[in-house]
């Protein structure tokens, strides 16, 4: 207990969640602090291509073997379950509709790449090492949950709308085809690519994340301030037991597949990490009756912070107890 203590501690007083820490604390002032929405797109592709970049080189260094190809598999049919695990846990928990839960389940099926990328930031902080690929199986988890939730409220004879173009539209989501392009492009040029662009992608990243968490920290405190009312407590208990315990599934399976220790945690945190730009954006368009001031709140206002701040030192700590790593 008191090694997690210790690593929460650390995490806490670090300038990336700090700068997370001022975002929410400035929205919940009202402060008219903003970040232009220009520049919070620009860090956010930068940051999408650096760790993309990063994961491909890491590739071409490791080689493709059975662990790359298990730990895919793995991240599709976790993508495709986990949501049926948060729609029971919704529907036990709290009052929300057919709908409702669905989309929320959906958001928690699919993984945030701002979470993968402060866990990886974490792990090299403390000089452990992980697979390189691991951004793969992030970019593998995008989608599938999406489907599943449709198929929940269709199981549920609600109205999910499944559009002609919405397939298409998830495969070639923004995030997803810069995220696996970046990685191609890092696999093929290797270590010496990446020595070329060091500069543009190694020294600045992390300055880069501070800003894009402190526009994180503004929206998610936004979000809080509008949810008054709308969200009830064992909503809020949903977006801190759930990752929880999908964390612990993705310790599982880490140690089924043969993962190192740092491998272990990201494939914790991508199962116990809820999604807040793809997924709200296809139910938007598949089920435009379901409240986005519940699944935004739950997952950018709630499930967002607990992993930045207690979720991402606890699975570490826990993947080095169990493993002995």
């Amino acid at each position: 207990m008191s090694e997690i203590l210790s690593l929460a501690g650390a995490n806490l007083i670090s300038p990336i969640i700090l700068s997370f820490a001022l975002g929410l604390i400035a929205a919940l002032a009202r402060s008219d602090l903003t970040i232009p929405e220009a520049v919070a797109k620009g860090m956010s592709i930068y940051l999408l291509f650096a760790i993309g970049f990063k994961g491909g080189v890491a590739v071409s260094a490791h080689g493709i073997d059975q662990t790359l190809v298990l730990s895919l598999v793995a991240g599709l049919i976790l993508s495709f379950t986990l949501p049926v695990l948060a729609f029971g846990l919704l529907r036990a928990m709290t009052g929300l509709s057919t709908i409702d839960a669905a989309a929320v389940a959906a958001h928690y099926g699919s993984v945030s790449i701002v979470t993968f990328v402060a866990a990886t930031s974490v792990l090299n902080g403390r000089m452990i090492s992980s697979e390189g690929y691991m951004v793969a199986v992030a970019a593998v988890m995008e989608a599938p949950a999406i489907l599943s939730a449709l198929w929940l409220v269709a199981r549920g004879g609600g109205g999910a709308r499944m559009e002609p173009g919405l397939i298409r539209e998830l495969l070639l989501n923004g995030s997803i085809v810069l995220l696996v392009g970046a990685f191609f492009i890092g696999a093929i040029t290797g270590e010496q690519g990446l020595a070329d662009i060091s500069a543009f992608i190694v020294a600045p990243f992390k300055g880069v994340l501070c800003l894009f968490l402190l526009d994180m920290g503004l929206i998610a405190g936004r979000g809080l301030r509008q949810s008054k009312g709308v969200v009830s407590l064992g909503a809020v208990g949903f977006a801190i037991a759930m990752p929880l315990a999908s964390a612990m599934i993705g310790l599982g399976v880490g140690m089924l597949i043969g993962l190192s220790v740092g491998g272990i945690v990201l494939m914790m945190v991508l199962c116990a990490s809820a999604s807040y730009i793809a997924v709200p954006a296809a139910m938007r368009v598949a089920l435009p009756e379901a409240n986005p001031a519940v699944y935004l709140t739950l997952s950018l206002g709630v499930t967002f912070p607990f992993n930045l701040t207690l979720g991402i030192p606890l699975y570490l700590a826990i993947a080095q107890t169990v493993t002995g790593g």
